[in-house]
């Protein structure tokens, strides 16, 4: 290792010790002789000073030294008096006195400062994305991201949960958006789809008998962009067999609380209220309510019942609300029989944070004369989903991706 320590590790305890730290100059000063830099990391920031009677030499080289240069410099840890100490740093107890200083890059000077009081345009912060990811705010965010990754696994594997990966590459199905297509080198005229989700391959999962799957996976959705819509991004996906809403409610909900509670320090009261979608809309005119009072900061809600069909006007007939694998509730199959498809509510729910949809799932349908039925009412009976529910028939038609 060139370092023997990051920019946010040494503290009181390390007084009098040799140390060698890696990172980019984040600030200069000179005052007369001496010459203070703050060298920042990932992991934080320490001040480091250069006297020219303990090295010359470094002290000539760190007059070079301007913003975002990439040094190395080794040292010894000194401890500040009481009243020099940085209550703003972690590190902000000690200083390192150089003894010796290499550049390792040096940098033009950056287009905008690191720092995040500054106010950059969105524009100059994504064409200099390398310089943007230094910011104290974005890196946080980072960090905040890897560790929720880290619960969720964690989480996932004690609930016996199998982490599986499906294709990117795919043959296009109908689902809620438009595909995004990637064309087929060995086979002009022949495009791959990427995935809007993995919806078919966890089904073939859950027919084989996996039990309980997930991932955290990349989706595509070639739609116009809004302020929760994006043409890429990450869900985490899970599937699990054998179970009902209120399994599904009760896991999701124990994650959530580990999620606060590792992340933000709060005690996340579960369970989530409820509230049928007749009832949102009726309520509050929306299927995604938010239902924070005074004071409260997160309101978690399950929205349940939603309509199974909706009727498309422009093609005269109906398609699914949320997807043609969603069961429906056993009370109401009798519409069925008189074709009052409107009134069929699925068993499908949302997970509703302060007026933003932030999950969304179903109980599948696991009965052929069933998914028959539903298919043939939205006119999609060539529709690839039904190979899975054939493919124990008729080995041929396995691959729904052929």
């Amino acid at each position: 290792m060139l370092r023997t320590h990051t920019c946010g590790e040494l503290r009181k305890e390390h007084g009098k010790s040799k140390t060698t730290l890696c990172g980019w100059v984040a600030a200069r000063r000179d005052h007369g002789k001496l010459i203070f830099i703050d060298i920042r990391d990932r992991y934080g920031m320490t001040q480091v000073v250069f006297v020219p009677s303990v090295s010359r030499e470094a002290h000539e080289i760190a007059q070079k030294l301007g913003p975002e240069f990439v040094i190395k410099v080794s040292g010894e840890v000194v401890v500040r008096p009481e009243k020099m100490v940085n209550p703003d740093l972690a590190t902000g107890a000690v200083e390192v006195c150089a003894e010796s200083l290499e550049i390792l890059n040096q940098s033009e000077v950056p287009v905008f400062e690191i720092d995040d009081t500054v106010n950059v345009s969105e524009e100059l912060r994504l064409t200099y994305r390398y310089l943007d990811l230094r910011r104290t705010k974005v890196l946080d965010a980072l960090k905040v991201r890897h560790k929720l990754c880290a619960i969720i696994h964690r989480f996932l594997d004690e609930e016996n949960f199998m982490e599986i990966e499906t294709p990117v590459l795919t043959k296009s199905t109908p689902e809620g958006a438009r595909d995004f297509l990637v064309p087929s080198r060995l086979n002009p005229g022949q495009f791959f789809a990427l995935p809007q989700s993995p919806q078919l391959f966890k089904q073939m999962l859950m027919v084989s008998g996996m039990d309980r799957y997930y991932q955290i996976v990349k989706c595509f959705r070639d739609e116009d962009l809004r302020a929760d819509r994006q043409p890429e991004f990450t869900q985490l996906d899970m599937e699990m067999s054998f179970v009902d809403e209120e399994d599904i409610f009760a896991l999701t909900e124990r994650l959530f609380h580990v999620i606060f509670k590792d992340i933000k320090g709060i005690d996340l009261p579960v369970p989530f209220p409820r509230m049928t979608h007749a009832e949102a809309a009726e309520k509050h005119k929306s299927d995604k309510p938010d239902l924070r009072k005074d004071g409260e900061d997160y309101a978690f809600v399950w929205i349940t019942d939603f309509p199974l069909l909706k009727y498309n006007e422009d093609e005269k007939r109906w398609d699914s609300e949320h997807h043609p694998f969603t069961s429906v509730k056993e009370e109401d199959m009798t519409h069925f029989e008189t074709n009052e498809y409107a009134k069929v509510r699925a068993r499908s729910y949302d997970l509703v944070l302060n007026g933003n949809e932030i999950g969304s799932g179903s109980v599948r349908i696991h009965k052929k004369d069933m998914q028959k039925k539903i298919f043939d009412i939205i006119e999609k009976s060539n529709y690839k989903g039904w190979i899975v529910v054939e493919a124990e028939q008729d080995p041929a038609k396995a691959n729904p991706f052929e």
